[in-house]
């Protein structure tokens, strides 16, 4: 297991170096000056060279480059152009809850889309199978958004079963912290089980279909243990792949859950950063989430390779 551990960094460090690369390439090549937008339209010329002079960016593009580097392996993501706070610091106050409503997304995505792959994948074309395949092609089409305000408006408004809660960070009260997930959870929860169950199905259908279970079954052993104990476990195999994906589609939804339901994640954070070119946070930003979702798919992948065992490296 420790060489698989091995070769899944080997191959993070230079996808996380690529990402660096683009990000700070992309902002780089983005049209109009962060010192204009934080001057405003009144700047003169001369104000703004003087601003890009102080924040560095008249400085030509590999020793900028040279820069975001050196900062980089220190620890160190940038000053934010408007607000003169370090990136990290931000980060640090709003990282938490973003991660929060991921994580309660992913543990929604996992329960309800394996519960209902592994229901339906052991009844293939029961009336059952098409009602729940039918629900998923409705939980992918809704938006995460529109799903959130109908979540809200269901059991907060008319039913008053979850109340609407403000933001509770986890260290000030864990309870208030937990209820005020319920609802975002489910919101940004419900596409991802969707996708999860589709795959879940499809996987656990090859598997009940193939000559292992048929041996087990003409030997006897009840279908109840062949589903939990071998079914399901060769089943997950194609699902942690679908997994990571989702987890990865779930952190760029959660930027628009985090808008309806009023949390102070990174969404918010990005979304007037790159309204007002404030490029170092925006690089930071998109940074974290990439060592985010690469540690999380590290991490599947070791799952995979302990479900798996085929996929270690020899």
């Amino acid at each position: 297991m420790g060489k698989l551990v091995a070769y899944r960094l080997a191959f993070t460090l230079p996808q996380l170096l690529i990402v660096s690369l683009l990000v700070f390439s992309l902002t780089f090549l983005v049209p109009g000056s962060p010192a204009a937008a934080i001057l405003g339209d009144a700047a003169t010329p001369e104000a703004i060279a003087q601003v890009e002079a102080q924040l560095g960016l008249d400085q030509p593009f590999f020793t900028q480059l040279g820069t975001y580097f050196s900062g980089l392996l220190h620890g160190d993501l940038g000053t934010s152009m408007r607000l003169g706070i370090p990136v990290t610091d931000l980060l640090a106050d709003r990282v938490g809850a973003t991660l929060s409503l991921v994580a309660g997304g992913m543990v929604v995505s996992l329960i309800l889309g394996i519960a209902a792959g592994v229901y339906t994948g052991t009844r293939p074309g029961t009336i059952q199978d098409r009602v729940i395949t039918g629900g998923t092609v409705v939980g992918l089409a809704i938006p995460e958004f529109w799903m959130g305000l109908i979540l809200t408006s269901v059991f907060a408004i008319q039913l008053g079963w979850i109340p609407i809660l403000a933001w509770t960070p986890i260290t000030d009260d864990p309870l208030m912290w937990l209820r005020g997930l319920i609802l975002p959870s489910l919101a940004l929860g419900i596409t991802g089980g969707a996708m999860i169950a589709r795959q879940t199905r499809a996987a656990m259908v090859k598997a009940m279909a193939s000559e292992y279970v048929d041996t087990l079954t003409a030997a006897g052993v009840p279908r109840r243990t062949i589903i939990l104990r071998y079914g399901i476990k060769n089943a997950l195999v194609p699902v942690l792949a679908s997994a990571g994906v989702t987890f990865a589609i779930l952190i760029g939804v959660s930027f628009v859950i985090e808008a309806v339901f009023s949390v102070p994640g990174v969404g918010g954070l990005m979304l007037t950063s790159v309204i007002g070119q404030d490029f170092p946070v925006v690089q930071g930003v998109v940074l974290v989430t990439a060592i985010i979702v690469v540690a999380v798919n590290l991490l599947l992948d070791v799952c995979y390779g302990l479900i798996n065992p085929q996929a270690r490296p020899q």
